[in-house]
């Protein structure tokens, strides 16, 4: 197992004061991931998270004008990419912090993540999960803590009267648990970071990669790889129009916050970037974009019935954005790079997402 790189940073904190509408980034927080500690998580989550397949997606390459490849995050043993951060982080942890035990929250992907990551590393994991998180994640989540330690749960709240990061914090305080937050965590984000890493090794390099973007996890190791490979390689993260605090944040060089936002793209959910995510974001992303909710239920359509990919919203929110970029004549150049974040959804909301896609533009 690689030895952790002595040059990061001290992590803050100060994780209570983060959030407030209006924050500035913070630029010696960019240090704190790497391309080193991608490589090392690499090797970290090896056995745990699945090395996905890099796919050529040929009926892309007319629209686009490009060569398209998509890594396909969502035929991961949990469906999701978010089982590399929770492995790495997990992984990470000392003999202590193992036998006391792990607490997250979230709407369901990170949750599947960390409850996989505890029953195959047999580290007790407690996560606080929203009670309007798709069922299949719910579900998903509590068949796979049965098999991790006594003391494993799921604990629910109601999210329009309950802010998880407090819950989060006061169980963890009281349960003596290590808190790994879903995205805003050096670890987390270097685990997140190995998909790009994989992808640049199989398919690339790439003139352009379009990621999607929640709490900016993903997306900060994104970019992370690609500025470390392909210097010139244009990245784009791509997040509902309804739920663009990210995209505001990054244009204004302010924190911006959206709570609750009404998208069907649930795993975007997350009011505001990190405060790693956005300093990483800022600096090494080279654009955000927003897409409507009719341009990312068709997407998700597209993936279905045109691809043969299961992909939940969220995670068809790069090839929204690719799509969309492209109509407006944007330049991707020859090679162009999409990662599909994940496919966990309940099937019982595809004819609502038809009727999305099929309604008027927003």
């Amino acid at each position: 197992m690689p030895t952790d790189p002595a040059e990061r940073p001290a992590e803050s904190n100060d994780e209570s004061v983060w959030g407030e509408p209006g924050a500035s980034p913070d630029p010696a927080l960019v240090a704190a991931v790497t391309i080193d500690h991608i490589r090392d998580a690499s090797e970290r989550i090896d056995g745990v998270a699945t090395r996905t397949p890099a796919l050529r997606a040929p009926l892309l390459d007319t629209p686009l004008a490009s060569r398209v490849t998509l890594k396909c995050e969502n035929l991961q043993p949990i469906g999701a990419f978010k089982i590399r951060g929770a492995a790495n982080a997990m992984r990470r942890l000392d003999t202590a912090q193992r036998e006391r035990g792990v607490i997250t929250y979230s709407s369901g992907n990170h949750a599947q993540g960390i409850a996989y990551a505890a029953r195959e590393l047999q580290i007790p994991a407690v996560i606080v999960m929203p009670a309007n998180a798709p069922r299949v994640k719910l579900d998903a989540t509590r068949r796979l803590l049965e098999g991790a330690p006594k003391g494993s749960e799921v604990v629910e709240y109601d999210p329009s009267n309950t802010v998880r990061e407090q819950l989060g914090r006061t169980l963890a305080a009281e349960r003596g648990l290590h808190l790994i937050p879903p995205y805003d965590h050096p670890d987390v984000i270097a685990g997140q970071g190995t998909a790009t890493l994989e992808l640049f090794d199989d398919a690339g390099p790439f003139d352009t990669l379009f990621v999607c973007c929640g709490g900016g996890g993903l997306l900060a190791g994104a970019a992370t790889v690609a500025k470390a490979l392909a210097p010139a390689c244009r990245v784009i993260g791509v997040e509902p129009a309804c739920a663009d605090d990210a995209t505001r944040s990054f244009e204004s060089g302010r924190l911006c916050t959206v709570n609750n936002p009404p998208t069907i793209a649930d795993g975007t959910r997350t009011a505001f970037l990190g405060r790693y995510t956005f300093p990483i974001v800022r600096e090494r992303v080279d654009a955000m974009m927003t897409v409507t909710e009719q341009e990312i239920a068709s997407a998700t359509l597209f993936c279905f019935e045109s691809l043969r990919l299961a992909a939940e919203p969220s995670g068809a929110l790069g090839i929204a954005g690719a799509i969309k970029a492209a109509s407006r004549g944007e330049p991707l150049g020859n090679r162009v790079g999409i990662i599909i974040s994940g496919g966990n959804i309940d099937l019982d909301r595809l004819p609502k997402i038809r009727a999305i896609a099929s309604g008027p533009g927003e």
